[in-house]
């Protein structure tokens, strides 16, 4: 839950910042902490893969086939089910909110707290990072989603005041919620083989959401969030 709790203090965090400090982060600082952060995130998604291919050359080999596998199983699903086009709305109603209020110069609590909470909830790396954190222990994404979350909110006071910090509430029970499930699935999956699988396949996603970060692709991340459930299924049926 470390990662979780993380996130809802950086939220809260943002949102003090961003009513006690009237001058806004520049757009070169905020260059440089959008490269640093899509840098951070490459490292602990080839960290992550790295560290959980193992054993021979024979049996690394067959690990990359089965996150392949899962990768393009998953995919498959997550299109048929429109995983990132759902999001994908959800987080267009939600800039769409802060465009009108923008637009209005009006600081309205009610907005701020439902347009946040859906801006923090639908990323893949809210799942990413909470099923990381339940099930392993790391927190590493969720620490730099707290960043994200944080720098973003501080951006939000400006336009919706106070009410913004009040996300904070729904994110924890979001990701605690994912991280507390994970954490009772662990049991099931304490073969280290199924949990390599796992963090082989969340570590590809995780690098591919540096791509988002540094607005160099639209990757359909969310669209592979299934490829986590296939990845020991396919470990297990493998060995």
């Amino acid at each position: 839950m470390i990662g979780t709790m993380l996130n809802g203090a950086a939220i809260l965090a943002g949102g003090l910042a961003g009513l006690t400090v009237a001058k806004e982060i520049s757009r070169a600082n905020q260059s440089f902490l959008k490269i640093g952060l899509g840098v951070f995130t490459v490292y602990v998604g080839l960290s992550t893969t790295w560290a959980s291919l193992n054993g021979s050359f024979a049996h690394v080999i067959q690990q990359l086939g089965i996150v392949c596998v899962a990768l393009v199983a998953g995919n498959l699903v997550g299109k048929f089910f429109r995983i990132q086009k759902s999001l994908n709305r959800v987080g267009q109603y939600a800039k769409d909110q802060f465009s009108r209020s923008a637009a209005s110069d009006q600081n309205r609590m009610g907005e701020g707290f439902v347009t946040c909470t859906l801006l923090f909830c639908v990323g893949p790396m809210a799942v990413l990072g909470a099923l990381q954190d339940g099930l392993t222990g790391d927190f590493k994404t969720l620490a730099i989603k707290s960043l994200m979350d944080g720098l973003a909110t501080m951006a939000f006071t400006k336009t919706f005041g106070w009410g913004v910090t009040l996300s904070a509430i729904p994110v924890v029970a979001y990701e605690g919620t994912i991280t507390l499930g994970a954490r009772a699935l662990e049991p099931l999956l304490r073969d280290q083989a199924l949990l390599d699988s796992i963090n082989a396949t969340g570590g590809l996603l995780i690098c591919c959401l540096a791509l988002i970060i540094l607005d160099l692709k639209k990757a359909p991340v969310a669209d592979y969030l299934p490829s986590l459930a296939f990845a020991p299924l396919l470990a297990w049926m493998w060995r």
